[in-house]
């Protein structure tokens, strides 16, 4: 492991480490990124976990520096089983730009997350799904049964998270 990501090593899994410190580095360097999108992968789960909480925080300001990692985020968010890696990634792949193959993929991913453990995990689903379902008339039709489903199953979180989705599909 690279001494930039030592930066995000140690502690335990409640806490964010240094990840602002990195992402701030990662902001004044764009070339640190493919270091971060590297960490995904570590063997140390805080380090993969810290590396996806600074790769969605980038992601957030920056979307298109995450365009040529797209593969091995879909790859990533495709097998991967850390929660935190999950929710991470279902916040980062809506914002990338997707073809149509790509795109299904993602939205097969979110759909298993639904059906996955976390609770946060299904959250951030949700909300990547909404996304993704914009400009998808079918999508649209699903998601909002499940977000029936979530007022009804969900969480708190998620119950609150579907009622502020289904407002903006235009139904509740």
């Amino acid at each position: 492991m690279s001494a930039f990501l030592d930066q995000l090593a140690g502690g335990d899994r409640r806490s964010i480490g240094n990840a602002d410190v990195v992402t701030r580095q990662v902001l004044t360097d764009p070339s640190k990124l493919v270091e971060i999108i590297a960490g995904l992968s570590a063997a140390d789960p805080l380090v993969r976990m810290r590396c996806a909480d600074v790769a969605e925080k980038v992601s957030a300001i920056h979307p298109e520096w995450l365009q040529p990692h797209k593969e091995v985020l879909i790859e990533l968010a495709a097998h991967i089983t850390q929660q935190e890696l999950r929710w991470h990634l279902a916040q980062m792949l809506p914002r990338l730009t997707l073809g149509a193959a790509e795109r299904r993929v993602a939205v097969k991913v979110m759909f298993d997350y639904l059906n996955g453990p976390g609770k946060i995990v299904k959250t951030f689903a949700m909300q990547a799904l909404a996304d993704f379902a914009q400009n998808d008339r079918a999508l649209r039709g699903q998601l909002r049964r499940i977000l029936v489903d979530s007022l009804q199953s969900g969480s708190p979180a998620m119950q609150a998270r579907a009622r502020r989705l289904l407002a903006g599909l235009g139904g509740s």
